[in-house]
């Protein structure tokens, strides 16, 4: 059985590799710079309290979750890779004046 930290490396590659399709320009240009991150206290995927972290540079969401959610690996899949597009979509709408440190 794959681990917590096995789960958020895979994601992270497939993002960078492209195997997800990116929609904007955005999102092609930081999907080399995201971090998929196990914040648990273990790594067992069967562990009570999983908690994923997806961060852009300064910019992060933390997801958790509990064990007995069906297909629980697909369910981290997809809400990283929304996450990763919600982030995406407020750097899009940062003004240049106030980029964040590390986004330019």
């Amino acid at each position: 059985m794959m681990n917590v930290s096995e789960l958020c490396k895979m994601i992270e590659d497939s993002v960078r590799s492209g195997r997800y399709p990116m929609n904007t320009d955005t999102q092609k240009r930081f999907a080399g710079s995201l971090q998929v991150i196990n914040r648990s206290d273990v790594d067992d995927l069967e562990a009570s309290g999983i908690t994923v972290e997806v961060r852009l540079h300064n910019l992060y969401v933390i997801n958790n979750y509990v064990p007995n959610i069906q297909h629980l690996p697909g369910v981290i899949e997809m809400d990283v890779i929304d996450s990763f597009k919600m982030i995406c979509r407020k750097i899009e709408r940062i003004d240049r004046g106030i980029e964040p440190k590390g986004l330019a």
